[in-house]
This record gives C-alpha cells, sequence and structure tokens, in this order.
C-alpha cells in the first residue's frame, strides 16, 4: 500500500495528434489559423446579432448561444493543443486536466439540446407562424436559452465528480490531444466500470433523446413546407433547415461514433478523428453554415462593414 501511495499521479502526459517533430510547427500554424478563425467568426456573429436590433429576434437569440457554446467548446480544447505543439514538455496536472474536461463536457451537452431548441423554434415558426410570436415569449426564449447550460452544468459536475473516486498509479500518459474522459479511465488503477456505465448511460439519453427530437421537429417542418404553395416560402424555409440539419449531422455523427456506437474505442487514432471534428472542425464551421445561407445576417453584415 505504501508503495502504490508513492508512485500515485498527480499530472498527466497528453501525447497529441502526432509525435514527429516535423510536424509539430506545420499543425501548430494549421489549428492557430483554424483558432482564430473559429473566434472571429463565433464572436463576430454574437456581436453582430447584440448590435442589430433586427436580429433581436428568438431564432437569432438561439443562434447567437450555440455560438457561445462553440467558443467553449474551442478554447477548451485548442489553446493547450496550440501550447503542446510549440513545447516538448507535455505534463498537464491533474487539476488542469479535470478543468479541461468539465469545460469541454459543459459545452457540447449544452450544445446539444441548443440545436433542439433551435430545432423546436423552427418548427413552431414554419407549422405555426400565426402563433409564433406568442409561443415564442421572452420568457419562454429565456428558459430555452438557461435550460441547456444548466443541464450542461450538471452533467460535467456529475462526470468530474466521479473522476474524483478513481486513482491513477500506473501510467501518467494520456493518448490523446486533450483530456478527454475514455482515456481516463483506460488508466486508472482502480475499477472504473461504475464510471463507463454513467458515461455510457448519458450518453444514450442525452444523444439519443436530443437527437431523435431533432429529427421529430425537421420531420414535421419538412411535411409543413412541401404543403406551401409558394416557391419562395418553399426555398425559404429549406435553405434554413437544410443548414441546421448540416450541423446537426456533423455534431452527432462524430458523437455516435465516438460514445454510443460499439467499436469505437480501440482505434485510438480513429478516435482522436472524431475528437477533432466535434471539438474543432464544427466550431469552426457552424457560423458559416448558420450566416452564409442567412439572408438577414448577410445583409446586417453589409451594413455594418458599410459604416
Amino acid at each position: 500500500m505504501a508503495e502504490e501511495n508513492q508512485t500515485l499521479v498527480t499530472e498527466f502526459v497528453l501525447t497529441g495528434l502526432t509525435d514527429h517533430p516535423k510536424l509539430q510547427v506545420p499543425l501548430f500554424l494549421v489549428f492557430l489559423v483554424i483558432y482564430l478563425i473559429t473566434m472571429v467568426g463565433n464572436l463576430g456573429l454574437i456581436a453582430l446579432i447584440w448590435k442589430d436590433s433586427h436580429l433581436h429576434t428568438p431564432m437569432y437569440l438561439f443562434l447567437s448561444s450555440l455560438a457561445f457554446s462553440d467558443v467553449c467548446t474551442s478554447s477548451s480544447v485548442t489553446p493547450r493543443m496550440l501550447i503542446n505543439f510549440l513545447t516538448k514538455d507535455h505534463r498537464i496536472s491533474l487539476a488542469e486536466c479535470f478543468t479541461q474536461f468539465y469545460f469541454f463536457c459543459f459545452s457540447a451537452t449544452a450544445e446539444c439540446f441548443l440545436l433542439v431548441v433551435m430545432a423546436y423554434d423552427r418548427y413552431v415558426a414554419i407549422c405555426n407562424p400565426l402563433l409564433y410570436p406568442v409561443v415564442m415569449s421572452n420568457k419562454l426564449c429565456t428558459w430555452l436559452i438557461s435550460i441547456p447550460y444548466v443541464i450542461g452544468i450538471l452533467h460535467s459536475t456529475i462526470h468530474v465528480g466521479l473522476l474524483f473516486r478513481l486513482t491513477f498509479c500506473r501510467y501518467s500518459i494520456i493518448n490523446y490531444f486533450y483530456c478527454e474522459i475514455t482515456p481516463l479511465y483506460a488508466i486508472s488503477c482502480n475499477d472504473s466500470s461504475v464510471n463507463k456505465l454513467v458515461l455510457f448511460i448519458f450518453a444514450i439519453f442525452i444523444q439519443e433523446f436530443t437527437f431523435m427530437s431533432i429529427i421529430v421537429s425537421y420531420a414535421r417542418v419538412l411535411f409543413a413546407i412541401l404543403k406551401k404553395k409558394s416557391e419562395k416560402g418553399r426555398s425559404k424555409a429549406f435553405s434554413t433547415c437544410s443548414a441546421h440539419l448540416l450541423s446537426v449531422s456533423l455534431f452527432y455523427g462524430t458523437l455516435f461514433l465516438m460514445y454510443v456506437l460499439p467499436g469505437s474505442g480501440p482505434d485510438k487514432y480513429r478516435d482522436k478523428v472524431y475528437s477533432l471534428f466535434y471539438t474543432i472542425i464544427i466550431p469552426l464551421l457552424n457560423p458559416f453554415i448558420y450566416s452564409l445561407r442567412n439572408k438577414e445576417v448577410l445583409d446586417s453584415l453589409r451594413k455594418v462593414v458599410k459604416k
């Protein structure tokens, strides 16, 4: 027991994306550019929505909340990865590791439920346009924005709380580019079966529930669109919903492959690729997916540029 206590791990080593020396600087430059574009895109979208009073509608308030979630997701992972590209010391303390995962889990969970909220908003707007101003009251919008973040806080708190029941006394190397929870379970020196069970249950419930809610909402929206006689109305509705569905497909596709579908765990390289998508690539793409196909956002951007 004394010997085991002496070898308890208080810090970890992140292996990163690759250990090839010649790739470190090029990868640093690539991901630095991606991170800067992500920040400018998402923070710029938030600023644009809050500055233009014409965009102070539920749809755009939900969109700004999604952009904030993407900022949190990218910022929880990318800065540490950029530092590791330029330094040989890839150590991260246990507290830093748990904190990094906490903020990633918080923002990813909030994003799942924000996508549901946005799907519901489009359902009400397209299927019940006359009731939309009544249904989407200011009070309801506040609740629909707040609840995803509250759930995100609770979800991440549960997982990080359960991490404290584990000890790490055999290995300190995490074969990942950030503190992902499944590699932490792999290097735990005591039984992590309870943690794995809780992770699986929450992954199934959150991802399945939110994904099915989104699919049901957009299925009803699709039927409503097909009934529209106006070609212009159909085109606008399809444009808005197709952007949402593209974002949902990218986000949930990689989450399912990582956390729900069996057989994804052993292939560490494949898991890193999946993680790159939902931690770095999707936060980069979302502001462009939503804004470049949105006439109101583009018009507002043109006004700002002219000023």
